[in-house]
């Protein structure tokens, strides 16, 4: 059985477990909050924690905390840190929309380990949670754990996801296959070309979120209650930035207007909706791969991704496209975490947007899984893929649409008859195009080239 002691609150007693480093807030929104089995992920308890950290280094400069206590929260913020304790923090994400459950579980257990080393009475109001605000606390780090998880995991993976099609592309580049527009057989292309689409929409996405990141670096920390800063002295603001800057690595900067900070999750609804686009980019690589996997004898059968497990309990010697599968699944999930956090980030009434934690919880998962889901989509999938080239080459032989390259010798209309029959009789293009014009077997084997026509342009000495 568990035992318990009293804890006091303004609001008067609650019982708490003996062994909990929490306090009497924390454990009223234990009581008032079993809405899920969800708590913020680390990542967003570490930003609080290193912004904890921050305030007590600040606040100790500025001379309104003293010396002692100011070590012992830093001491005990950087145990927590470490990895300490990791169970204290099991606050349901849908508790009060400021946050302020959370931000005070943080404050109890930072006072509680810092009392304990020190043998000093520490405050989680008073000196924990000094010159700060849940108000601005929480929009600060709902900026700063995603500007670290993008920083640290999202941008290197989708880097190696783009040098990993890069590298691929630069070994496929005499590769040719047929071209398709509407799942249809179109010009010709390299698999070198194709890949390169793909390259370009991750470093374009990383791009976008490079911005989002800049943005993401502005911290409202100083505004508190409402963005006026009350209660934190002068100078708290630009100081604490910095401290944090110092701590994490990153350029932080004092968000140019505290009451838009506060009131509005612009920014981080800006970059929730570039991990949509990116989840868009990656379902699409994922479905181009998966088409050109079908098969392997009634598809198109022009790769063969490497076989990571059965594909089937009763269908013994299948084998499916799993990895693009769980990327398309995981993008899905980042598209609902993205109209979870548009709806959420309407939810700025006057002073305070209230629907902060959610707001955390989806936006830093959105991260998470585009980052594995990248590594995963490069590692597992693009770098071992293998190219079926003899289907290529018989698809790309009799495809009819080659005869785009005769239009401007020819005309369309008349190269138009010469694809419908060869179509019709299942013969190679140039067959039937050396059969229905004046030009040479050698004149067309120049002009229908597959490797000429993906460089574009118009055929050799023609002119439109």
């Amino acid at each position: 059985m568990t035992d318990y002691r009293r804890e006091k609150d303004s609001m008067g007693e609650v019982r708490v477990p003996v062994a909990a480093k929490y306090g009497a807030q924390t454990q009223r929104a234990i009581n008032n909050f079993a809405i899920s089995s969800l708590t913020l992920p680390d990542s967003f308890i570490d930003a609080v924690l290193h912004i904890k950290r921050a305030a007590a280094q600040v606040n100790a400069q500025i001379g309104v905390l003293d010396g002692p206590r100011c070590t012992a929260i830093v001491s005990a913020v950087d145990r927590l840190l470490s990895g300490e304790h990791r169970d204290q923090f099991p606050v349901d994400v849908f508790q009060t929309g400021s946050g302020t459950s959370t931000n005070m579980n943080v404050n109890e257990v930072v006072a509680c380990l810092a009392a304990e080393d020190s043998a000093l009475a520490i405050s989680a109001n008073d000196h924990v949670n000094m010159s700060q605000s849940s108000n601005d606390v929480i929009p600060s780090a709902i900026h700063l754990s995603a500007a670290l998880q993008i920083r640290n995991n999202l941008l290197p993976a989708l880097l190696e996801l783009q040098e990993c099609i890069d590298q691929r592309a630069d070994s496929l580049r005499g590769v040719i296959k047929t071209g398709r527009t509407h799942l249809m057989d179109a010009m010709p292309i390299s698999v070198a070309q194709e890949l390169s689409a793909w390259s370009c929409q991750v470093a374009k996405s990383r791009e976008r979120l490079e911005f989002s990141l800049s943005q993401l670096c502005q911290l409202s920390l100083g505004g508190t209650a409402v963005g006026t800063g009350i209660n934190a002295p002068q100078g708290f603001a630009a100081a604490c930035c910095q401290a944090l800057s110092d701590n994490v690595g990153l350029p932080l900067q004092v968000n140019r207007n505290f009451f838009e900070g506060l009131a509005c999750q612009d920014t981080a609804v800006a970059a929730s909706g570039q991990l949509r686009g990116l989840a868009v980019a990656l379902i699409k690589v994922s479905n181009d791969l998966r088409w050109m996997n079908s098969g392997p004898l009634s598809g198109l059968g022009e790769i063969q991704l490497k076989a990571l497990q059965p594909g089937s309990s009763i269908m013994p010697g299948k084998v499916n496209p799993v990895i693009p599968e769980a990327v398309a699944m995981a993008c899905a999930q980042v598209m609902g975490n993205d109209s979870c956090v548009a709806l959420a980030g309407q939810s700025g009434n006057f002073q305070l947007n209230v629907m902060l934690p959610v707001i955390a919880y989806n936006l830093l998962q959105s991260i998470e899984l585009m980052s594995h889901a990248s590594e995963a989509l490069g590692k597992q999938c693009i770098a071992d893929f293998v190219c079926e080239e003899a289907n290529m080459q018989r698809a790309l032989s009799k495809n009819p649409i080659l005869v785009t390259a005769l239009n401007p010798i020819i005309g369309y209309a008349r190269a138009a008859e010469i694809a419908k029959r060869a179509y019709a009789e299942g013969r190679d293009i140039i067959e039937v195009a050396e059969e229905m014009t004046d030009l040479s077997r050698d004149q067309l084997r120049d002009v229908l080239d597959p490797a000429v026509l993906t460089k574009g342009g118009l055929p050799s000495g023609e002119t439109d």
